[in-house]
């Protein structure tokens, strides 16, 4: 009998071909049969943050892989990997505690883009810095102040990718008078003209980054394209809206042996 697929994490949860045990932080309040479902499993889908180190360190495969945990909840990583790689990023700097903090105007003038670091997701935590009342009440926000350069546009390529091959990509559009192009800000989703330079530098990228199941981010200015940032936790209204059942796709790359 094969070895049933199981995952933590509840994202997999409309899926046939997965048991979703769920998440526990403590070992002990899972029933004895899902811990040796766990032990016994070659592969555990969507482990967690917490779990992934674990089974990486016992050797055990999961899907999404110990790389994506650890770059796409983390923007000031991201941003290192893809400088160190060559990824076209735009200009960011990290900046550690009120010392720091009271240098961002020398390496950056107004406006610019202010990001929560670590955590945020949906268009929540990302702010458009004008002035210095917007900074200070900005800095208040994080310890870690997440800076980068405004880039003036109004949508940008959401490019979803599942070991490194397209699932999806559509344009999200900012609503009049918004900064960000998140769906859940208001952005609207269009499928026209997707440009296949931005599809082969998404690509490019998670295969070089070596994240297997994420959202790439991908706007076009100053005459080129540039990867804004990596997301795992991305929406499936894009999906929904162009008639594609998402957990049918993994559905099928799970029975496939694809992922």
């Amino acid at each position: 009998m094969n070895q049933p697929r199981i995952a933590l994490e509840s994202r997999l949860r409309r899926c046939k071909n997965v048991i979703t045990l769920g998440v526990r932080t403590n070992l002990a309040d899972y029933e004895n049969w899902q811990i040796e479902l766990i032990r016994k499993s070659d592969v555990i889908f969507y482990p967690t943050p917490f779990y992934v180190d674990i089974f990486d360190t016992m050797g055990k495969r999961t899907f999404p892989n110990y790389h994506t945990y650890k770059y796409v909840m983390d923007k000031i990583k991201q941003t290192a990997l893809f400088n160190l790689l060559k990824i076209p990023h735009p200009r960011t700097r990290v900046f550690y505690g009120d010392y720091q903090k009271s240098k961002i105007l020398q390496h950056f003038s107004f406006p610019f883009v202010a990001k929560i670091p670590r955590g945020s997701a949906l268009g929540r935590g990302i702010h458009l810095i004008r002035n210095e009342a917007e900074l200070a009440a900005y800095n208040c926000l994080t310890r870690a102040a997440y800076i980068q350069e405004y880039l003036n546009i109004d949508r940008d390529l959401r490019v979803v990718l599942i070991h490194s091959r397209i699932i999806h990509a559509y344009w999200r559009i900012a609503k009049p008078g918004e900064f960000r192009t998140n769906v859940s800000q208001g952005a609207t989703i269009s499928f026209d003209d997707i440009p296949e330079e931005a599809l082969a530098l998404a690509q490019n990228t998670a295969r070089l980054c070596q994240l297997d199941d994420v959202g790439l981010d991908i706007c076009f200015s100053k005459g080129r394209y540039w990867v804004l940032e990596a997301n795992m936790k991305y929406g499936h209204e894009g999906f929904r809206q162009a008639g594609i059942d998402f957990y049918k796709i993994i559905d099928e790359m799970i029975e496939n042996g694809r992922i």
